[in-house]
């Protein structure tokens, strides 16, 4: 499938952050917090996630070439690493902005406006992240899933900022500010943290998900009910991609003709259940015991 569409919604997550780097930077200039700074900081943060992930969509959505015989969709978690790391590079810089708020405290300015810049902001970023995130679910896109977590954990960072300036406002205890800036720095790096775990799981060429594997050996039940039998059954993921492997036992005494159609049966079967799965199948005897010696990932040479 052509994939080159998902592009689009990598160029709404740019336009989504160039308008809220705009508009919290005026709630920060208007009030003068360090809060809604480092607010203004992970909106940047998002403007370079959103064109590394148009990048990468583009690199994923070309076709397998011979340098690259199982497609380039891999890409996609070059992605969603970088801008787990890029999250994680702001929280550093939120972190060292709240620190030198507390060595100078000072009152804020004009806070109704600027929390409702704020918060105006805070609603385009929910817009995009549901599009984003339904977008990455539907089409399988780590990319996409990166990028709408990041823009959530933008709004839930936004909720906690305005409760702590709604707190000063009240209170007059303005180091108030800082210290929400730095819970805004501890959900952020969370945040980074799980998108770069996943990306290097996908890079090391991570397992299917549980209730993938289930689906496929729902598939492989119904044929052993019929006394076929499979082993070294693996998989991995790759991007948008799903890769799956296993080895077909059948009587010895079945003709070629029969046993490859059986596999070309069994191959569509998982691909019914798994759409996005690449299937190999590989043919053995249930009568040779050669058959049962290569079940371990590196087989050994006799």
């Amino acid at each position: 499938m052509n994939r080159s569409f998902l592009t689009k919604f990598a160029w709404l997550s740019i336009a989504a952050a160039l308008v809220t780097i705009t508009l919290k930077t005026a709630a920060w200039y208007v009030t003068g917090s360090v809060g809604l700074l480092s607010e203004a900081v992970e909106s940047l943060v998002n403007l370079f996630g959103g064109m590394m992930a148009l990048a990468m969509l583009t690199i994923a959505a070309q076709p397998a070439d011979e340098e690259h015989a199982y497609g380039h969709s891999k890409a996609e978690y070059f992605s969603s690493g970088v801008e787990g790391g890029l999250i994680l590079v702001a929280a550093v810089s939120i972190v060292v902005l709240a620190l030198q708020r507390f060595l100078h405290l000072h009152s804020l300015e004009s806070i109704g406006q600027g929390l409702l810049i704020s918060l105006v902001a805070s609603v385009i970023n929910l817009v995009v992240a549901i599009i984003l995130l339904r977008a990455g679910k539907k089409y399988n896109s780590i990319t996409l899933e990166a990028d709408a977590h990041h823009l959530l954990a933008d709004v839930w960072t936004t909720v906690g900022v305005v409760a702590g300036i709604g707190l000063v406002a009240l209170t007059k205890w303005n180091w108030l500010d800082p210290v929400v800036a730095l819970a805004v720095a501890v959900n952020i790096i969370w945040t980074g943290v799980r998108i770069v775990r996943r990306s290097v799981g996908g890079l090391m060429d991570v397992a299917l998900p549980p209730e993938d594997m289930a689906a496929v050996r729902s598939v492989l039940k119904t044929y052993e009910e019929q006394g076929i039998q499979f082993h070294a059954l693996r998989s991995r993921q790759a991007g948008s991609r799903k890769f799956v492997s296993t080895h077909v036992l059948v009587p010895g005494d079945w003709a070629v003709q029969r046993g490859h159609e059986l596999l070309d049966k069994i191959e569509a079967d998982i691909r019914r259940k798994l759409p996005d799965a690449t299937v190999f199948t590989h043919l053995e005897s249930l009568d040779d015991p050669a058959s049962w010696d290569d079940q371990s990932f590196d087989r050994q040479l006799p």
